[in-house]
């Protein structure tokens, strides 16, 4: 090979070196594009917003409110004194309500009762979080419960970041608090009565 036919032959190959190599950084970017696209529209959707309520406070004079509680995470808690499953999972909630002091706002929505019967309940299970009565069933409707017990952990923004059907353990209280605290995203679990 003469020297020219060598020179044509290097300033061939670096041509095609260059539209080789140019062609690549367009094929990436036009990856990394779709990615960083793709990977934004599957974000997860915020939480959805817990709807307000107020309703007579249970056995006391005055009301409960969501709104008592803006700015702070809150557990709703949907139970009945005749509902089997709120048997087993109201004393483990008025434990581990007096175990945290308190600490974290804890709401008992009785549904569907007698005051009575509820408050009699409500004392011999150790309840001593706030306790809020729904005779009418007026805020069930809104949170789409249809059956107790039920339990929605909201965050500081009163976003619904975990729900739980069915009686709670304490890994569902533990995971629960855990997403309130964080402002997780939503996720429900379904707990078949016993």
């Amino acid at each position: 090979m003469s020297v020219s036919s060598v020179a044509g032959w290097t300033a061939r190959q670096a041509r095609e070196h260059k539209v080789v190599s140019g062609s690549i950084a367009v094929f990436a970017a036009a990856i990394i594009a779709v990615s960083v696209l793709t990977s934004s529209s599957s974000a997860a959707p915020p939480a959805p917003v817990a709807p307000g309520f107020t309703v007579a406070a249970l056995g006391a004079p005055g009301s409960v409110s969501l709104s008592q509680y803006n700015g702070k995470p809150v557990i709703v808690n949907f139970w009945a004194s005749w509902c089997g499953p709120c048997q087993q999972e109201t004393p483990l909630l008025a434990s581990w309500y007096k175990q945290e002091h308190g600490q974290i706002a804890l709401i008992g929505l009785d549904e569907n009762d007698a005051t009575s019967k509820a408050l009699a309940f409500a004392h011999a299970k150790g309840v001593t979080y706030t306790l809020g009565f729904d005779p009418q069933l007026t805020v069930t409707g809104p949170y789409d419960v249809d059956g107790l017990p039920q339990t929605f952990f909201l965050n500081a923004q009163h976003r619904i970041v975990e729900h739980v059907l069915g009686p709670m353990t304490k890994a569902d209280l533990a995971q629960g608090v855990t997403l309130m605290n964080a402002s997780g995203t939503p996720s429900e679990k379904t707990v078949e009565p016993s």
